[in-house]
């Protein structure tokens, strides 16, 4: 997969290429307009695909794992609901990562001191998630995840280097921004939706259908669906002798400074 630097230069030297074609009366217009849209639409899935490494490198699953590891991550925690998820966990003796929205964090400080405490381990997810955030000067995205690094620190003693973007949305700007903070981009390559699919059977199916060691399954600690799921995921990693651990574990990582 090109990067976007990558994928800008060999556009642009085609562009050049073509332009010159057409200045020869060798091609027309629209061939030069079709490189232009392949870069778009390059540009645009690498936007919103954070496994296509497109604009910064990430940590999304570890294919080559030969022992039945996989990793569960939650995001936009901490939350009243994170405590039945933390209940889950514990009954089945299992780990998770989540990832932290700062406000979220002010809101139930203690629900992240016993989410570290368990053995789960905490990341980063910007300060507010806000629904423009993608839009942000590399400075104020900047100052998002340190605002939240210093308040995780403040109330747990540990200041995370593990981030997810919001909505795992990149871009060059987010790049710079996280190149800036020093810290370790973590994605995902099972996406459960258990944000809009009203069935936790049909969720359930959709992350277990295919599993392999080194996954990195995609959840929401807000969502009172995800308990269902989790409980019937859990269910199935232990009837298939499945390990769940945290990202930092799976990828030989620090996950705090």
């Amino acid at each position: 997969m090109f990067t976007h630097k990558s994928s800008t230069i060999s556009h642009l030297l085609i562009s050049v290429c073509i332009l010159v074609a057409i200045h020869y009366h060798l091609c027309g217009w629209w061939v030069f307009w079709c490189v232009i849209g392949s870069w778009l639409v390059m540009t645009t899935y690498g936007v919103l695909t954070i496994k296509a490494n497109y604009f910064i490198k990430g940590y999304h699953a570890q294919p080559s794992k030969t022992t039945k590891q996989v990793a569960i991550t939650f995001d936009d925690g901490p939350h009243e609901n994170t405590t039945v998820i933390l209940d889950l966990l514990q009954r089945y003796q299992a780990k998770a990562s989540f990832f932290c929205i700062g406000k979220q964090i002010k809101e139930h400080p203690l629900v992240l001191q016993r989410t570290l405490a368990e053995g789960h381990v905490i990341g980063n997810h910007t300060y507010t998630h806000s629904t423009v955030i993608s839009l942000y000067s590399a400075s104020s995205f900047a100052n998002e995840i340190k605002q939240t690094d210093q308040l995780i620190q403040q109330i747990t003693g540990q200041s995370p280097l593990l981030f997810r973007p919001p909505y795992g949305v990149t871009n060059p700007t987010i790049a710079r921004a996280i190149q800036h903070t020093g810290h370790s981009v973590i994605g995902w390559n099972r996406r459960s939706f258990d944000t809009v699919i009203p069935s936790a059977t049909l969720i359930t199916k959709k992350i277990t259908k295919h599993l392999q060691s080194g996954d990195v399954i995609l959840l929401h600690d807000t969502k009172p669906i995800t308990a269902t799921v989790l409980e019937q995921l859990l269910l199935f990693l232990q009837e298939n002798h499945y390990e769940t651990v945290t990202v930092d574990q799976l990828f030989s990582i620090p996950a705090y400074a």
